[in-house]
C-alpha cells in the first residue's frame, strides 16, 4: 500500500501482524473510522466495477443465492441484493458489519460477522453465486491456502465464484497488506469439483491502468 488512503491500514496491519493477528486490524481500522480517525481505503460509493460489468453479461439473479466475502461496508452486497439475489454478506469485523447495516437499514442483505479462516459448516455448497473481491489479497501468503480453499468450498453444484483481486507476477516479492494474487494463486481456486472457466485482467471503463484479475469458476 502506497496511496496516502492507505496509511492507516498499513499501520494497523502491521502492528497486528507483529503481534501474530492477521485479521484483527480489520476491526482496528472500521472502529478507528467509526471514530473520524483514520480512512477505510475500499469504502467506496459504488459496487465493485468489475462486478457490476460480469453482472451485466451474465443471466445470474431471480432469486439465486449469493454469498460476498469479507463484504466490507456493504456496497457489493447491496448491489446484488438489489438485482434479486438473496444475499448473504459477511465480515470477520464485526464494526464493519454493523456500519453496513446502519448505512442500508431497509437492506435485505443478511449481514453476518464470520470468519473466512473458519467459517461456518452450513456455507458448505450453499451459495449460487459467491463474490469474492480483494479479500483473500488481505491475508499473508502463509493463509492463502486456507482461506482459498474455505472461499471455494461454498460454492453450490452448479454455482459459479467470480474472483477479483490485484495482480502479482509469479516469484515477485511484496511488502503487504495486500499480497495481490499471482496466475497460480488464481488457479488455485478451482478444485476436485470446481473448474476454471475464464481468467482474464481486466479494468474498469476509462481507467485502463487500474488491471485486475476477474476469474470465473464453475462448480460441476
Amino acid at each position: 500500500m502506497t496511496d496516502s488512503r492507505d496509511r492507516d491500514a498499513t499501520r494497523l496491519a502491521t502492528e497486528s501482524l507483529r503481534q501474530g493477528d492477521p485479521t484483527g486490524w480489520f476491526e482496528q481500522l472500521y472502529v478507528a473510522a467509526a471514530e473520524g480517525a483514520a480512512v477505510v481505503p475500499w469504502d467506496a460509493d459504488e459496487p465493485n466495477e468489475l462486478l457490476v460489468d460480469w453482472l451485466e453479461r451474465h443471466d445470474r439473479t431471480g432469486g439465486m443465492r449469493a454469498m460476498v466475502v469479507g463484504c466490507g461496508l456493504g456496497r457489493d452486497a447491496e448491489h446484488l441484493a438489489a438485482l434479486g439475489f438473496e444475499t448473504t454478506a459477511f465480515d470477520v469485523a464485526e464494526t464493519a458489519i454493523r456500519t453496513a447495516q446502519e448505512r442500508f437499514p431497509a437492506s435485505k442483505v443478511n449481514y453476518v460477522v464470520g470468519d473466512l479462516l473458519d467459517p461456518p459448516d452450513e456455507w458448505t455448497g450453499a451459495f449460487d453465486l459467491v463474490v469474492e473481491s480483494i479479500t483473500v489479497q488481505a491475508l499473508p501468503v502463509s493463509l492463502r491456502e486456507v482461506a482459498t480453499a474455505n472461499v471455494s468450498r461454498m460454492v453450490a453444484p452448479g454455482g459459479d465464484l467470480l474472483v477479483i483481486a490485484g495482480i502479482r507476477a509469479e516469484g515477485a516479492e511484496v511488502d503487504g497488506p495486500p499480497w495481490p494474487l499471482t496466475r497460480t494463486e488464481i488457479d488455485a481456486f478451482a478444485g476436485a469439483d470446481l473448474r476454471s472457466v475464464r481468467v482474464e485482467q481486466a479494468s474498469p471503463a476509462g481507467r485502463p491502468d487500474f488491471v485486475r484479475w476477474r476469474a470465473l469458476f464453475q462448480r460441476n
